[in-house]
């Protein structure tokens, strides 16, 4: 099993030096998952920064590596955004954690007027920080070199004041144009690529005509309706083919 860890201070690294995580991280990896010296495994800064060498010592308050290659990957452009819907029973984080491992760059929660979990002000630090934990957790399984920002709550007029620079995909069921009819060409035009998911009880009727009146395109998937868990991951895995990335 390939073993990637995440130690965000890092700020450079060489050829030879040592490079390590401390604390928690390095607890799970020598307690949990059994690390020992004499291994190989990477550490990355969550920043595109990644470190791949032998360990050389392994405490559970101390894993380090000798670097033996150090590579620095660029940003993903166009940036893949998933404005995903508060929803319940857990389908909004099990999205942004599938996201996350198929390649999301940013993830917004979106107050959607149809959304049945809604969060204050005590609620959306604490659903921020939750959502951060899983796109951190998500990234070293999927061994990412960058871990997706997690953005503000935002309002639907939030989300469609971000039409004037990037190119934003609403997934609709009753849509007449299906996702897989863009083409490589119209994604690349644009910085970013915003998909927006409903709730369970789908975009709101007002919520469409905001959206599309700030150039917002109205896509589906296919004929069928997915959940609101499902839906972003699928679109990700859609766009991932058609920008050539897998």
């Amino acid at each position: 099993m390939a073993h990637f860890y995440l130690a965000e201070s890092l700020a450079s690294a060489s050829v030879g030096a040592t490079v390590s995580v401390t604390g928690a991280e390095a607890k799970h990896a020598v307690s949990v998952s059994r690390i020992r010296v004499g291994e190989s495994l990477s550490i990355g800064n969550g920043a595109g920064l990644v470190v791949t060498g032998e360990v050389t010592e392994a405490r559970p308050d101390l894993l380090s590596v000798v670097a033996q290659t150090v590579t620095q990957f660029p940003r993903p452009t166009p940036a893949l955004v998933l404005a995903q819907a508060l929803a319940k029973g857990g389908r909004d984080e099990s999205a942004v954690q599938s996201a996350t491992e198929l390649g999301v760059d940013t993830v917004i929660p979106w107050a959607a007027q149809r959304s049945i979990v809604r969060w204050d002000a005590a609620k959306a630090s604490k659903g921020r920080e939750r959502w951060h934990s899983i796109v951190r957790e998500a990234s070293k399984q999927s061994m990412r070199p960058w871990v997706p920002a997690v953005g503000e709550v935002a309002t639907t007029k939030q989300l469609a004041a971000r039409g004037g620079s990037a190119l934003i995909l609403v997934l609709e069921p009753t849509a007449e144009k299906r996702l897989t009819e863009l083409s490589r060409d119209e994604l690349e035009r644009h910085d970013e690529v915003v998909l927006v998911v409903g709730p369970e009880g789908g975009v709101a009727d007002g919520e469409l005509s905001s959206l599309r009146d700030a150039g917002a395109v109205l896509v589906k998937l296919g004929d069928g309706i997915l959940r609101t868990s499902t839906a972003g991951p699928a679109a990700i895995a859609v766009l991932n083919a058609q920008l050539g990335r897998w």
